[in-house]
């Protein structure tokens, strides 16, 4: 299992805005093409304006193979422009495991 962590930092201000428009339309047309959802978080204490959101793959082959389908979709197309000037930094890494960490499943 691989973890995409994808951090962004938006304009001051603009986190209110970011998740209207996420929630009503972003999300939905992530999970139909991404998969799994571990997380999505805004930042409370410490860095401020800052949005985390978490995404489990298969491997790097399913997470390209679902990235394509998201980046060609036409409703994601028409989507992007509404946060695209609400984020200034984006970082995004890959996280793999390490074979003693919880992943979420039942003991």
């Amino acid at each position: 299992m691989f973890y995409e962590i994808r951090t962004y930092r938006l304009k001051n201000g603009a986190i209110p805005q970011y998740l209207k428009v996420v929630e009503e339309e972003g999300i939905e047309i992530q999970k139909s093409h991404l998969g799994t959802l571990v997380g999505y978080f805004f930042s409370e204490i410490g860095t401020i304006n800052e949005i985390v959101h978490i995404w489990a793959f298969a491997s790097l082959d399913d997470r390209e193979a679902r990235r394509q389908r998201l980046l060609a979709d036409p409703r994601w197309q028409a989507f992007l422009p509404k946060i695209r000037d609400l984020i200034e930094v984006a970082e995004n890494k890959i996280m793999k495991p390490a074979s003693f960490s919880p992943r979420g499943e039942a003991h």
